[in-house]
């Protein structure tokens, strides 16, 4: 059973807790700390407001939706794997996964010595996105391939993990919905305030 206590306090009429869409480019930091040597930007260069932070976090080499609040209440009810709230994430792999293949990443793989959780894995049309700078690594004798993966929990690289443990390296992840919410046409780069719906699509389960 799924557990809801605490989504309604978030968004009532007395509390309204300032929550921004972003689509983070490839090559920046979930973050607005700057690592010594790193070669990545950081989330200080799009201008947000004060006193917002990431929830959760999309690796450098990750692409996609990354949501910042000023309000930490998010961080558990949004990332707690016994919420059971989902993530969509679109990621391009070598090879073409089989059927049998895409019932091994359904059912949980070992990474690192944790099996995964249960999740929805199914091969996708090459989606209609811009070419990512950089480009892509490819090589001639490997053909390529997208599936869409709906997690209900984000351990660190877990995509990327999951794929390898299959034989299906993550060439570019891309997240593209937070609970009934879609990144859509929000381009790279850009953020905004999402509305009171537009947070209750973020929390839905349904």
């Amino acid at each position: 059973m799924i557990e809801t206590t605490g989504y309604v306090s978030l968004f009532n009429n007395s509390f309204c807790p300032m929550l921004i869409a972003f689509h983070k480019p490839f090559g920046v930091l979930s973050q607005f700390t700057e690592e010594i040597g790193s070669q990545y930007r950081t989330l200080a260069a799009f201008n947000f407001p004060k006193n917002v932070y990431p929830i959760g976090r999309l690796d450098a080499d990750s692409e996609g939706l990354l949501l910042l609040s000023d309000q930490g209440e998010f961080n558990h009810q949004l990332l707690n794997p016994k919420f059971e709230h989902r993530r969509t994430y679109w990621a391009q792999v070598e090879n073409i996964p089989s059927l049998t293949t895409l019932k091994q990443l359904e059912n949980g793989v070992e990474i690192q010595g944790y099996r995964t959780l249960p999740c929805s894995a199914t091969r996708i049309e090459t989606p209609d996105l811009p070419e990512r700078t950089p480009p892509i690594r490819t090589r001639a004798s490997i053909p390529t391939s997208w599936i869409s993966l709906e997690l209900i929990e984000g351990k660190n690289r877990q995509v990327r993990r999951m794929t390898a443990a299959v034989g299906h390296p993550t060439l570019r992840l891309i997240r593209t919905k937070i609970g009934d919410f879609t990144l859509g046409n929000l381009p790279e780069g850009e953020w905004r305030e999402l509305t009171g719906q537009e947070r209750e699509r973020i929390i839905s389960h349904s």
